[in-house]
């Protein structure tokens, strides 16, 4: 996979450091109060606080398999694979923990995130020792 293939990731990786600060600028005009959406402590507020810091995570992990893949000598189904992998998990956390945040039993929802971004891991590190 060229360079260009992963400028999706790029791409993704800029989009969710805005959407990690306008969140937090949403977030923040209500912090001060004590007991927004059930105080510091609560299961609603901590998942939003989860949803808001991984715009910045996830941002960060697509940042580094669009460097990561500029290395790659060429177009392959892992490489394909792992990008897309990397692109669901970042969209579909944030997405996931704010659903949680109202609804608890949605937390079979996180398997989304969670076995895409592992499988884009391995995928990736895969990739990275074959070179």
């Amino acid at each position: 996979m060229n360079w260009h293939g992963a400028q999706l990731n790029l791409f993704l990786a800029w989009f969710w450091i805005v959407a990690g600060f306008v969140s937090g600028f949403f977030f923040g005009l209500f912090f001060h109060k004590e007991n927004w959406l059930g105080g510091y402590a609560s299961f609603k507020r901590r998942l939003y606080r989860l949803a808001h810091i991984s715009f910045f995570g996830l941002a960060s992990i697509n940042f580094l398999f669009y460097l990561t893949a500029r290395n790659f000598n060429s177009a392959s189904v892992t490489v394909t694979v792992a990008s897309w992998g990397f692109v669901i998990g970042a969209v579909s956390m944030p997405v996931c923990c704010l659903a949680m945040a109202h609804r608890p039993r949605l937390r079979a929802l996180f398997l989304i995130p969670v076995v895409s971004l592992i499988t884009a891991g391995i995928l990736t590190l895969w990739e990275v020792i074959k070179l």
